[in-house]
């Protein structure tokens, strides 16, 4: 029996398979929908330069989304940014752009924001940021070209062009921050927000 106490069905308004990964885990019934949004013209249209608003932003308008076609449900929006130091980066899009990716990213330090943000009929009722620290060790063009190899397509899908739970977890020397901020949901803020709402079991 899953532990979620809503009179409505949790909608996760993803399909990102970490995502859905760790509320199954969790215990969690729900039913992912992709929310419709263009991310990138949001991000544009709102001015912000912040890695953390923008995140709290984009995952505020997927989860708002979602909420106009499952009037009643609660709907988790979840974004994340990659910032390396002023600079930006979204989804590759496609091997070349990885491989500049990574090159640029080797060797340094960059942060992951995830942001959750939790809505019903269209208001949000909930909303987090938390913050992880990768720090990827050199690499040389050959192990750049031999991760991206055995990689394949999976570097197109995520943001930084690496799957930490995967081929990723090479390229790292130190990280600093939990495991569900780099797949990209604040698990245990969400949760402490969904016992205190009696909303799961536990």
């Amino acid at each position: 029996m899953g532990l979620w106490r809503g009179k409505s069905p949790l909608i996760l308004a993803s399909q990102s398979s970490a995502r859905k990964m760790l509320l199954a885990n969790a215990g969690l019934e729900f039913k992912a929908v992709a929310a419709d949004i263009d991310e990138r013209g949001i991000q544009a249209a709102s001015k912000l330069s912040s890695p953390r608003e923008i995140a709290l932003l984009l995952a505020r308008e997927k989860a708002k989304a979602v909420c106009a076609d499952h009037p009643g449900s609660y709907v988790i929006g979840a974004d994340q940014t990659l910032a390396l130091g002023n600079r930006l980066f979204n989804k590759p899009a496609g091997r070349p752009q990885a491989l500049a990716q990574l090159r640029d990213l080797a060797g340094n330090s960059h942060e992951l924001n995830s942001a959750v943000a939790l809505a019903r009929d269209g208001k949000v009722v909930f909303e987090d940021v938390s913050v992880a620290r990768m720090t990827m060790r050199e690499m040389t063009e050959a192990e750049l070209s031999a991760y991206l190899d055995a990689a394949g397509d999976a570097v197109t899908t995520s943001v930084g062009a690496y799957q930490l739970e995967g081929l990723g977890i090479h390229l790292f020397e130190h990280i600093e921050g939990d495991h569900f901020t780099i797949l990209g949901l604040p698990l245990l803020a969400l949760l402490a927000f969904l016992r205190r709402e009696r909303l799961v079991a536990v």
